[in-house]
């Protein structure tokens, strides 16, 4: 039976709530009692990708990036990246924040398609371009009727839109604005395999087999970050206490789905008879999950090194703490 590393209890509760299918895990719950931490079958400081979180965090910069002046709502992709004659020039940085610039989940010209096959077969990484890559595909790029459409092409675009308007680069930008002022020291943007830190874990798929790690310069903001348990906790507890840099990204601005609603990037969702702001990822060896009652000041953090959802766990442990 894999270790726990952290609250004991809570390393029991994750045992039983995410099972076997999950055999290395970290879990945070976060309250006005404390916050608990545990890892299961790893070190407590070892650093899993976030996948998709990473665009809560690009929301967090963009709403950073507002309070500072640096951008407006109505600042275009076009006025902070060379994509000068192409449609996606005129794209409001707002609307790629709630998902609705009219942009495609990827570029045509990524060939996602070899791509997805590459990794079911081999696990090998679909994603890795640079910035000058994905500049190019970008060019290629046409636009559709602006509607809610979940668009990873439209944070990538936006981190590195942001991180020009700063005069930095995207992994800069979140060292300087988040992971510093944070004391985040384990969340980190590596652009290349041969910069994941000595904790990486390795991720595999719900049957157990590897998958490369999901890096690359272009990824970074919509799904390239890492980091360790104790830094989403930190991170949570930041949103929940005010002292995050762009907390205002998790105010909701407009509909997405459903019932759901999001603000730049973060979603909220009716759940048992309360609000959870959240976000959840996924990449070819990991899930994760971050949720916020910010109501009643409770978070839960799940990351896990498998490629089985968590999500489900993650309500489920959020509605359990709102309930104590």
């Amino acid at each position: 039976m894999p270790e726990v590393h952290g609250d004991q209890a809570l390393g029991d509760t994750v045992r039983e709530l995410l099972g076997a299918r999950h055999p290395v895990v970290a879990v945070a719950v976060i309250s006005p009692r404390g916050t608990r931490v545990a890892s299961v079958g790893a070190e407590a400081g070892a650093d899993f990708e976030l996948g998709s979180i990473s665009k809560g965090i690009t929301g967090l910069l963009y709403a950073d990036a507002l309070a500072r002046g640096e951008v407006t709502p109505s600042t275009t992709v076009g006025d902070l990246l060379p994509v000068d004659g192409t449609p996606v020039a005129g794209v409001a940085l707002a609307s790629l924040t709630t998902h609705q610039s009219g942009l495609p989940r990827l570029p045509p010209s990524s060939g996602s398609t070899r791509r997805g096959f590459a990794l079911w077969r081999h696990g090998t990484n679909p994603y890795g371009e640079s910035l000058d890559e994905l500049i190019s595909q970008t060019r290629a790029v046409r636009l559709r009727k602006p509607r809610t459409r979940y668009s990873n092409l439209g944070f990538e675009l936006l981190g590195h839109a942001l991180a020009r308007g700063a005069d930095t680069t995207f992994e800069d930008l979140v060292r300087r604005r988040i992971a510093e002022p944070l004391s985040l020291d384990g969340l980190y943007v590596p652009a290349t395999p041969d910069q994941l830190r000595p904790g990486a874990l390795p991720g595999r798929t719900k049957s157990g087999r590897a998958r490369q790690p999901w890096t690359g310069e272009a990824l970074g903001p919509a799904g390239g970050i890492r980091a360790s348990i104790g830094d989403l906790a930190r991170l949570a507890t930041a949103l929940l206490d005010g002292s995050a840099p762009g907390r205002a990204a998790l105010d909701p601005v407009t509909k997405f789905r459903g019932q759901a609603r999001i603000g730049a990037g973060w979603l909220t969702l009716p759940h048992k008879g309360r609000v959870v702001t959240w976000h959840n990822g996924a990449t070819g060896g990991f899930r994760s999950w971050l949720g916020l009652d910010r109501q009643a000041r409770t978070g839960v953090v799940i990351l896990s090194a498998t490629s089985a959802s968590v999500d489900h766990q993650g309500f489920t442990l959020l509605a359990a703490e709102e309930g104590r």
